[in-house]
Parts: structure tokens; C-alpha cells; sequence
């Protein structure tokens, strides 16, 4: 899974990447586009994972991966073609989910917050960012009809890039335009950004921290939202000691980790889970996506698993934990045979019988 930080300048994106990563990457505003973008791939905490470990003794443990995106900072005009379309724009056009960081803290008097606005304005970009990529392609078909070249397929793209504009032109995110199966396999190369799903990072300062409820409420009307000291928990991050760790999280009323929070949510928001992989060499997450089959899962971990594939062998953590071994899961009548089409559920573990 890979999600995307963005936000305007100042907003506290590289905090928010620092304190989900425990890297240090450098805290300041960019000044243009050609800087390069922080990338870092973190692990993703399950309880899950640590007890079949405990239970296997595995030569590897595994955990699922999130890859995290810092884009660079760039000003409304840096872009000839919109805010969000110069250098390294492919990395996030190729993420999962988008994260827009908004600051909810002050740095100077002068300087006071607008998290809605701030908000508002980056979603602002993003739809004239999709406009801007749909009447390009669209211009680029019109000179196709002119050369003779009026296709089926070219005007099928035509009808649903058509149907996207006037829908952005109301100001509404494309993921809200009901599409069919042929116009959603047309629109899935382009990577739209307001295709994607979307939440907001609310970074406010330790002071403000907790207290910022019907801020929330406004944002939670329109996206789903969380809040994070980021400053704070950035500081948090760098402490070798788990225990002080904690106990400064409680004196300052966080309940669990900025990463945690942000992992359930993402895998939420993008319809993710997780099954597993388990044995003495090792013991593995992996995410696929809600409503996948046992044919995708088998994919997933290698493609000749899924080329030929025979059967899948499952049963559940839940069931695995509850009975204490494989065996008794067996003996009970909770482990089963299930085919391709068998939709993966999370917590499913899963070993694929397969024939190359």
C-alpha cells in the first residue's frame, strides 16, 4: 500500500512523514518543484503477526508494508499545468490513497490557521490537476478523429472523459461519478487524483491537541479525518525508550500511535486486509483488497502460485488462537478446502496447493 502526503507549504507534511517513519528527514519549506520527494516503506504493527511468531518460531517474521510518500512543497503558479503535475507527481499519481495534511498550529502571530481552507484549496488543485489531464487526452483524441482515426475505443475514452469534466467542472471529486465496468477500466490509467480515496491529517501543536472537536465535525462531513500533534509525536518517534514513550503519550491524552492510527485507517479507506502465511521458515501479512479470491491471494504471493493453482487450504487466526495448533483446528472441523473463487477474508490463513 502506498499513500501520498500532500499539503501547502509549512503545513507540517515532512512532521507527519518523520513521525510515521522514525526518519529525520529534513524539516523545511521547499521552495519548488525539483526537490525531491521523502519515500520510506515502515512495517505495519499487527498482533496478529507477533503471535503467530510466537507460536511458529519462524526463521523470518514478515509484517505487511506501508509505503509513505512526503511530496515535495510546492506554491499555487510553480506549475504551469496545475499545482500538482510537475517533477515526481508520477510517484503520488501511482499512490493508493492521498493524505492531505493541514496545519492546525501557529507560527507566527500574522500566521494564524485555516485548516478548512487550506483543505478546500488543495482539493481546489487537485480537481483543476484532473481537469487539466482530461482535456489534454481529449484534445489528443480530437486530433486522432481529424487523422481519420475514430475508433471504438477512442470513443468510448471520449465519452467517459466527457462525462468527467462536466463532473469536475461542479467541483466534485471523480470518485463520486458512478461508472461501469468498461469506463472504470478506462479511467484506471490515468490515476486520477480525486479518484483516489482521500483522508486529512489535522496537525495541530500540544496545546491545541484534543480540543479541536468541531473542527473535526466540519471535516468528517466531507472526508474522513484524524488528528495528530505532529510536532509532539515527531519528538515522540525519537525516543529509545518504549515505556517513556508511552507514558508521555497518556500524559498527553494519545491513546495509540500515529502510525497505528493511520494504518487502520488507510487499510479502511482503501478496503484492504490482511491474510496470512505461517510455518517454521516464516511467518507473513499480506494485503489484498476486500472481495478478493483465493485466486488473487495466490497472486498476491507468487504468480506461478495463482498459474497453477489447485486448491486453497485455510483456516482462521481467530480459530488458529482459540484452539492453540493447526491440529486441533483440524480436529474440530474448522479447517478447510476452498477453490479460486473463494473471497479471502481478514484474518484468513492461507497455504495454496498448486501444480507448475
Amino acid at each position: 500500500m502506498r499513500i501520498g502526503l500532500i499539503g501547502l507549504p509549512n503545513s507540517g507534511k515532512t512532521t507527519i512523514f518523520n513521525t510515521l517513519t522514525k526518519l529525520e528527514a529534513p524539516v523545511t519549506a521547499y521552495t519548488n518543484a525539483k526537490a525531491e520527494p521523502n519515500l520510506a516503506v515502515v512495517e505495519v504493527a499487527d498482533d496478529r503477526i507477533s503471535r503467530l511468531s510466537e507460536m511458529y518460531r519462524p526463521k523470518k517474521t514478515i509484517y505487511a508494508t506501508i509505503e509513505f510518500i512526503d511530496f515535495v512543497g510546492v506554491t499555487e503558479g510553480s506549475a504551469k499545468d496545475g499545482l500538482f503535475s510537475g517533477p515526481g507527481m508520477e510517484l503520488i499519481k501511482g499512490a493508493d490513497a492521498l493524505a492531505i495534511v493541514v496545519r492546525n498550529f501557529t507560527n507566527e502571530p500574522e500566521h494564524l490557521p485555516t485548516p478548512i481552507d487550506s483543505m478546500e484549496k488543495i482539493i481546489d488543485e487537485l480537481l483543476i490537476s484532473d481537469l487539466i489531464i482530461a482535456e489534454n487526452r481529449l484534445e489528443r483524441i480530437e486530433h486522432a478523429y481529424k487523422r481519420g482515426k475514430k475508433t471504438n475505443a477512442l470513443q468510448v475514452e471520449e465519452k467517459v472523459l466527457r462525462r468527467i469534466i462536466d463532473h469536475v467542472c461542479e467541483n466534485r471529486a471523480i470518485s463520486e461519478l458512478k461508472l461501469d465496468r468498461e469506463q472504470e477500466k478506462v479511467v484506471r490509467g490515468f490515476q486520477f487524483f480525486t479518484k483516489k480515496p482521500l483522508m486529512v491529517i489535522l496537525n495541530s501543536d500540544e496545546y491545541s491537541f484534543g480540543r479541536n472537536n468541531d473542527l473535526l465535525k466540519k471535516i468528517e462531513k466531507k472526508h474522513r479525518v484524524i488528528e495528530f500533534a505532529g510536532k509532539f509525536e515527531m519528538e515522540l518517534s525519537g525516543l529509545n525508550d518504549p515505556e517513556e514513550e508511552y507514558l508521555f503519550m497518556i500524559d498527553m491524552g494519545i491513546r495509540e500511535s500515529a502510525r497505528d492510527l493511520l494504518t487502520r485507517m488507510a487499510h479502511g479507506l482503501v478496503g484492504y486486509i490482511s491474510f496470512f502465511t505461517v510455518g517454521s521458515d516464516e511467518v507473513r501479512a499480506w494485503n489484498i483488497h476486500e472481495g478478493n479470491t483465493a485466486l488473487e491471494a495466490a497472486g498476491a504471493i507468487h504468480s506461478d502460485l495463482a498459474r497453477g493453482f489447485i486448491r486453497a487450504e485455510c483456516f482462521t487466526y481467530d480459530d488458529l488462537v482459540a484452539y492453540g495448533s493447526e491440529n486441533a483446528v483440524r480436529e474440530k472441523g474448522r479447517f478447510r478446502l476452498e477453490g479460486k473463487n473463494y473471497l479471502v477474508r481478514d484474518g484468513n490463513i492461507l497455504n495454496i496447493r498448486f501444480n507448475v
